[in-house]
């Protein structure tokens, strides 16, 4: 053990540190990191602290110093600027001349005989003048001489205590054990509109199946609504054999599509598109087109089989086979998913295993697709994620992976610390106030804020929420407005979501006829459809700050519990979004809403207007309670602007 006796200050929890560094922090640009460090030292002298930092493409370090909040925590921030990694950490040292210049304030002050701590200043300033540049080094010895002739205005002076600061002698300064990193990502990592839609159903005609050429036709719809990313289900070729039929039946009609995430048939596997949807130069139309909309195409890359996929004849040795050489399907007891064939990631043949799945990302991402939701990451193992995300993105930096993970929450976040860009997340089982105002206060305000980027989903082909079964129109569009102003990131399951349809299979939480299984036709303009509400709110999403990835979260109090409301503010607090809902689809529900002050950046009881840019009124408010009545058959909901 190597011990330097004067070094006397102790650095320790530095916030954010994922997992003592193992893990970066998530940011994109425009965002800061803050960070936390406790540091303390022996005794009653004062201490100088910095934060170091720097981008990985810079060789020097950029330096701000922190500030004492208090009981030995300090505080700093430093602006994201552009993507890759950045370093941070934290330097601190006994600052003997700032204890002695705050000593000297309080012996002049008190009248005190100070010629010899004058003297004693003089020579800390001349020690430390030998290790300063030319220029600094003459500034030192100026202020040396008049502190020695008695200038008390010089030895109390900012600008010698800030050039005492550059120098400090090397052996007194105690460093972070560790450089942390900070992984920054393009802006559409952080700030997204997701829109689910099967290609297969975007034909005009109804019972016909869609192509990618129906699907470019959707696209400016899809643009004028306001979103930025179409999801995609596979596109794949389907598997005939044991294929589903409508509602998950185990017998499939002739004119059955099948599950597009029984992936695989005699066409081809994962780097095939079924031959139904078009060829791949019909999809670079598309991809090309959706770009000229200010559009991404998202893909989902499900690393599963249908009993037909070429893999199964050509590497047997990648699944699993039962004792009677049949080959073992996905199931999770009692369900069993016959058409389905998971990879068996035990094979001893994994490392081959691994390069092809990792392969698909590749040819991919050569076709122009850069954003991938990944079907059920949890079951397929951690190392295996952390590995091939990270060789994907040494050829495709700009490359964004939604985990599909609706698993539990400390694998959940496992995921995302592994390098998943979003994650889908339990925002769409948590529908009361308690619920929402905890999952909000721990996805928006802890340290899973650091690494995690939930993506909030109402609904999914997969999930019909008993709220939206029972709730009709009105928590249909409870639910977008929730989602869309408390993430970031948010999507919804099209059609079906903007249409309200709300009937379930019978005694379960998915849709009856589901979409999964047959070809559907949307008319978004249907009497009732949510097309107009989602457009408007996603104009109010791109054109307010507060809802983007550097806004703040704070829950507000409300005295009904059939009311939310949550503020969401930037840091200078000059754009500041309320958003309150009625979370009673049924009845009006009035209360008092709590705004502090401090949220609104005014003294308690200053008057503000808050204007709803749902609906265009403005209202008289105040930072403390407001009242507010939310009629379902009228509005569901009030987003405000504060204009101060």
């Amino acid at each position: 053990m190597d011990l330097n006796g004067r070094e006397r200050v102790i650095i320790e929890k530095v916030f954010p540190e994922i997992e003592e560094g193992r893990y970066p922090v998530k940011k994109v640009p425009g965002q800061k990191v803050r960070v936390r460090a406790h540091i303390i030292s022996d005794g009653h002298d004062e201490k100088t602290c910095f934060l170091l930092y720097r981008h990985g493409t810079d060789a020097a370090w950029k330096e701000k110093e922190l500030t004492l909040l208090y009981n030995d925590e300090w505080l700093g921030d430093f602006a994201i600027e552009k993507e890759g990694v950045y370093l941070y950490t934290v330097k601190a040292w006994i600052d003997y001349f700032r204890t002695w210049q705050g000593q000297m304030e309080k012996r002049i002050g008190a009248g005190q005989d100070i010629s010899v701590d004058m003297a004693i200043g003089a020579g800390l300033i001349e020690e430390a003048a030998q290790r300063a540049s030319a220029t600094d080094k003459k500034k030192m010895q100026d202020f040396a001489d008049r502190i020695k002739g008695g200038a008390t205005k010089a030895a109390l002076a900012a600008e010698i205590l800030e050039l005492m600061k550059k120098y400090p002698e090397k052996e007194t300064v105690s460093n972070y054990a560790r450089e942390l990193k900070v992984q920054v990502d393009r802006e559409r990592a952080g700030f997204s509109s997701w829109y689910e839609v099967f290609p297969r159903s975007t034909s005009p005609v109804a019972g016909s199946h869609g192509t990618f050429k129906d699907c470019e036709k959707l696209l400016p719809e899809i643009a004028q609504m306001g979103f930025d990313v179409v999801y995609f289900p596979p596109i794949h070729p389907i598997g005939v054999a044991k294929r589903k039929g409508k509602n998950n039946s185990l017998t499939a009609a002739k004119d059955d599509p099948g599950s597009p995430w029984a992936v695989g048939s005699g066409e081809g596997g994962h780097k095939s598109i079924y031959s139904g949807l078009g060829t791949f130069a019909d999809f670079d139309s598309l991809i090309k087109k959706a770009e000229k909309l200010g559009l991404e195409i998202a893909l989902d890359i499900a690393f599963q089989c249908s009993n037909d996929h070429p893999y199964i004849k050509e590497h047997p040795e990648w699944f699993s086979w039962r004792p009677d050489r049949t080959i073992q399907h996905a199931e999770n007891p009692p369900k069993k998913y016959e058409d389905i064939v998971p990879f068996n990631f035990k094979t001893d043949d994994w490392k081959a295993l691994w390069e092809e799945l990792r392969s698909i990302f590749i040819f991919w991402a050569e076709k122009g697709v850069r954003i991938f939701r990944v079907d059920n990451p949890h079951t397929k193992p951690f190392v295996f994620w952390e590995w091939v995300i990270a060789e994907v993105k040494k050829q495709y930096p700009d490359a964004l992976f939604l985990a599909e993970a609706f698993t539990r929450p400390k694998i959940m976040y496992k995921l995302a610390k592994l390098g998943f860009t979003q994650s889908y997340s339990y925002f769409t089982w948590r529908n009361t106030k308690q619920e929402l105002s905890e999952y909000i206060n721990e996805v928006a305000n802890t340290e899973v804020s650091e690494f995690f980027r939930p993506n909030f989903w109402p609904n999914t082909p997969d999930i019909l929420h008993e709220y939206l079964q029972k709730g009709g129109r009105p928590a249909f569009l409870a639910r977008l407005v929730l989602a869309a102003t408390l993430s970031p990131n948010y999507g919804i399951y099209g059609g079906p979501f903007l249409l309200c349809l709300s009937e379930p299979f019978p005694g379960k939480e998915e849709y009856v006829d589901n979409e999964k299984y047959e070809i559907k036709k949307w008319d978004l303009d249907a009497q009732g459809s949510l097309k107009p509400e989602a457009t408007r709110i996603n104009k109010i999403r791109k054109e307010n700050k507060a809802l983007h990835p550097e806004g703040c979260t704070a829950i507000c109090g409300t005295d009904n519990d059939s009311l939310f409301a949550c503020a969401r503010f930037t840091e200078d607090r000059s754009n500041i979004i309320i958003a309150v809902v009625n979370l009673d689809p049924h009845s009006t529900q009035s209360g008092w809403v709590d705004v502090p002050n401090d949220i609104i950046g005014l003294p308690s009881e200053s008057a503000f207007v808050a204007s709803d840019l749902l609906t265009g009124k403005d209202y008289s408010w105040k930072t403390g309670r407001n009242y507010v009545s939310l009629n379902p058959d009228v509005s569901q909901a009030h987003i405000f602007r504060v204009k101060k």
